[in-house]
């Protein structure tokens, strides 16, 4: 074979590494995740609303959600980095003694772009035992940092037990800009039974003290939902699955706006 076929050759089986690793990333898209994976979008019971936070624990900020959580009555879903869940034992015990439930964000928070199959798996391995040494059980849910579900990181969650679950309503809770008007705000667009709502107990990846606005949110959020008869818990009281029939279309004003908060 000469030098320029080997060439083509070379750049072909990069390309075909590359697709094969960033092409499951395609799922941080709602659209395709809706259509092709109601699972993965956290779709489940029509009359229950999962609520999730990602980047914990934080001694800074973690106790207050645990403190505003008991006080509305809601148990939720934590997805923690393993590392920071290391330095903070105590924390992470007592979001299991609150009630809560731990599951897997990872061991650090960072974007998967060069392809790393045996570190994915170590890791998200070393997190699930670290939550296991915790919960004193083995967690369920995983959610890959900044939703990016690579190849690598999807075959490792699936040799480590974990579900891959991403979210169904976001408040955009980490910029500088965030508030609670604007968390609420961002859920009113999507939100509706059967969702699974991702928030931030943490500013570890996002602005300095974005945690106090989905922290000021909470109240409204909680009390939309009663009102309008979803019930709110964590994610292994969501009735996650596969393909399920339509989900509930969410209430509306005239003219079809979405609408939770008036």
């Amino acid at each position: 074979m000469n030098a320029p076929l080997l060439r083509r050759a070379a750049a072909g089986t990069v390309l075909a590494a590359a697709a094969w690793h960033i092409g499951p990333a395609a799922t941080w898209l709602p659209a395709v995740r809706r259509t092709l994976g109601p699972a993965l979008d956290g779709q489940g019971d029509h009359g229950h609303v999962a609520l999730t936070f990602d980047d914990g624990p934080d001694p800074r900020s973690t106790p207050l959600f645990l403190r505003e959580l008991d006080r509305l009555s809601v148990r939720a879903t934590f997805f923690v980095l393993g590392s920071a869940l290391e330095r903070h034992r105590a924390l992470g015990r007592e979001i299991v003694t609150e009630g809560h439930e731990l599951a897997v964000h990872g061991w650090h928070h960072e974007r998967p772009w060069t392809p790393r199959p045996r570190r994915d798996a170590h890791e998200l391995r070393r997190t699930v035992e670290a939550v296991r040494r915790l919960a004193g059980r083995r967690p369920l849910w995983y959610r890959p940092p900044y939703g990016i579900l690579t190849a690598g990181r999807w075959a490792a969650a699936r040799r480590a037990g974990l579900q891959p679950v991403l979210w169904s309503a976001w408040g955009r809770d980490w910029t500088t800009r965030a508030s609670p008007d604007t968390v609420l705000a961002e859920l009113n667009r999507t939100l509706r039974g059967g969702a699974t709502v991702l928030l931030h107990d943490s500013d570890s990846t996002g602005a300095r003290g974005a945690w106090r606005a989905p922290l000021g949110a909470l109240p409204d959020l909680i009390a939309a939902c009663r009102e309008h008869g979803l019930a709110v818990g964590p994610l292994a009281e969501h009735g996650v699955r596969g393909h399920r029939g339509p989900v509930r279309p969410p209430v509306a004003r005239a003219g079809g706006m979405p609408l939770l908060w008036r």
